[in-house]
C-alpha cells in the first residue's frame, strides 16, 4: 500500500460527545498540507513484537514514541503521564482486545486514534470507527502509516472544531434561556413589559459592573436584586 492509499474511513464519524478531555490548543497540524510531523505517539496492543516493529517505523517517520502499552491500564497511565498527540492501536491478534484499547484511548486521550491492521478486516474497521478511530492503515507500511496519521490529524481537528461550535451554541442558548427566565420573573413580579424587564436587568448590571447574565442568574435563583426601590437603576 503506497502513500496515496491511506484509508479514510467510509463509516461516518461518531456523534459529537462532550467528554472529560478538553481541546488541545496545538496539535502540530499544518492546515495547508495536512502534514503532521514530530508528534508524540502512544502505541498500544497486546503483542509486544508487533508494537516494536511499528514503533521503529513511527520513529523513522520523525515522530516520538512516548511508550508502548500492552493493556488498557498501561494505556491509561501513558495518556495521563505523556498526553500524546496521537495514539496508534496495532491490531495483531485479538480484535476484541484492540477494540477495548481504542474505546478507552478515544475516551480519555486528547489526540486522535488510528488502527494499524495486519490484514483488511471491514467488520473490525466498522466496529473501531464506532469506538472512535479516525483512520486506519496496514501493518509494516511506513508511507501508509504517515498518510493515515495525516488523515487522522486533519479529521480530528475538524471534529474538535465541531465540538467547540456545539459548546459555543449550547452556551449561547443557555445564556439566552437564563435571561428570558429572569425577564419573565421581573415581568410577573412588577407587571412590566418584556422590554422594561430587560432594561431593568441591564441597568442593574451596569450600575454594579456585572454582566446581564450574572444578574439574570441571581434573579432566576430567587435573589431579590430588582425590588421596587431599584427599579430606576
Amino acid at each position: 500500500m503506497g502513500r496515496g492509499a491511506a484509508t479514510i474511513l467510509s463509516t461516518p464519524l461518531p456523534p459529537v460527545r462532550l467528554r472529560r478531555k478538553q481541546p488541545r490548543p496545538n496539535l502540530n497540524v499544518d492546515t495547508e498540507t495536512t502534514d503532521a510531523r514530530h508528534l508524540t505517539v502512544l502505541l498500544a496492543d497486546e503483542d509486544e513484537g508487533a508494537l516494536r516493529v511499528t514503533a521503529a517505523l513511527v520513529r523513522e517517520l520523525g515522530h516520538e514514541v512516548a511508550e508502548l502499552a500492552i493493556g488498557v491500564q498501561e494505556a491509561a497511565e501513558v495518556i495521563a503521564r505523556e498526553d500524546p498527540d496521537l495514539s496508534i492501536v496495532v491490531v495483531y491478534k485479538s480484535g476484541g482486545h484492540a477494540l477495548g484499547l481504542i474505546e478507552e484511548i478515544a475516551e480519555f486521550a486528547r489526540g486522535p486514534v488510528i488502527a494499524i491492521l495486519e490484514k483488511e478486516d471491514s467488520g473490525f474497521v466498522r466496529a473501531a470507527a464506532e469506538r472512535g478511530i479516525f483512520a486506519y492503515s496496514r501493518l509494516g507500511d511506513a508511507e501508509s502509516i504517515q498518510s493515515a496519521i495525516e488523515v487522522a490529524m486533519r479529521r480530528h481537528a475538524e471534529h474538535r472544531e465541531l465540538v467547540e461550535q456545539v459548546q459555543r451554541l449550547e452556551t449561547a442558548l443557555e445564556r439566552r434561556a437564563l435571561i428570558e427566565r429572569a425577564k419573565g420573573i421581573i415581568m410577573e413580579r412588577h407587571s412590566v413589559s418584556d422590554r422594561e424587564a430587560f432594561d431593568r436587568l441591564r441597568g442593574h448590571a451596569r450600575s454594579r459592573n456585572r454582566t446581564v447574565v450574572e444578574i439574570a442568574a441571581a434573579v432566576a435563583e430567587g435573589h431579590g436584586l430588582l425590588g421596587e426601590a431599584e427599579a430606576g437603576d
